[in-house]
């Protein structure tokens, strides 16, 4: 992983950036003190042009650390996101997929995604295998339901499909509950994590939003019953058929 993610940097950064990380990471990887990698962490950001090489240049360092034991390396990484800044912690969690010792590093995850950045939380929640992997479905259905309040995407996160489950379907058809109730718009998306595991409360959400929603949202609910094994989700779909 290390090898496919120099070759990539090196494709688009400065040879003088490259000849430092490399000797950095050669220091890192040596046994220097763990301020080495806390400065040249924080010490990229001046070093490499934008925010796609900062990140890979981070993994690196990251990577170059000694993996003796989870508790040692995970120690480490705990030091280092304590003092971060938002970019930086950015770029540490968008390392999660590939970081030694994946199980130690669920808690400081699930710190992550507390926070009230939204880019810091997209870094875990999108385009990111991490949470799909490794989180337990309390944690998982914490993200995807935080990622509607804070109006994140869902589309982006990994795994959406097939971490479904009949608890965040409730959870999911009583957060649409509470929107309707202060007359406040459920994003389309939410219906996609309900469908599968839908029950009659949850058919007959979806009826509602048949015929009260607006296009984007009928066209949600129909993809949602469609991907409902229940013969009543039938039933729906030819009383409803899509325009």
């Amino acid at each position: 992983m290390s090898t496919d993610i120099h070759e990539r940097l090196s494709g688009v950064a400065t040879s003088d950036a490259m000849a430092w990380l490399d000797g950095v990471c050669a220091q890192i990887a040596a046994g220097a003190p763990d301020p080495t990698l806390f400065f040249a962490y924080s010490a990229v950001g001046r070093r490499f042009a934008d925010a796609d090489t900062r990140e890979a240049a981070r993994a690196l360092l990251l990577l170059a650390v000694p993996a003796t034991d989870a508790d040692s390396y995970r120690a480490i990484c705990d030091k280092l996101c304590n003092s971060a800044d938002a970019g930086e912690l950015i770029a540490f969690y968008r390392s999660l997929p590939v970081l030694p010792f994946p199980k130690a590093h669920v808690a400081r995850c699930s710190e992550g995604l507390r926070t009230n950045i939204a880019a810091v939380f997209g870094a875990i929640a999108h385009d990111n295998s991490y949470p799909a992997d490794h989180l337990d479905e309390v944690a998982w259905n914490t993200m995807v339901l935080k990622a509607l309040f804070i109006d994140i995407a869902l589309h982006p996160i990994v795994g959406l499909d097939r971490r479904a489950n009949p608890a965040l379907m409730r959870m999911l058809c009583d957060y649409a509950h509470e929107r309707w109730a202060a007359n406040r718009s459920v994003s389309p998306e939410l219906w996609r994590c309900v469908g599968p595991h839908a029950d009659d409360a949850a058919l007959a959400d979806l009826e509602r939003v048949l015929t009260t929603g607006d296009d984007r949202e009928r066209r949600a609910a129909t993809e949602a019953l469609r991907s409902c094994d229940r013969p009543e989700a039938a039933t729906l779909l030819a009383r409803y058929p899509e325009k």
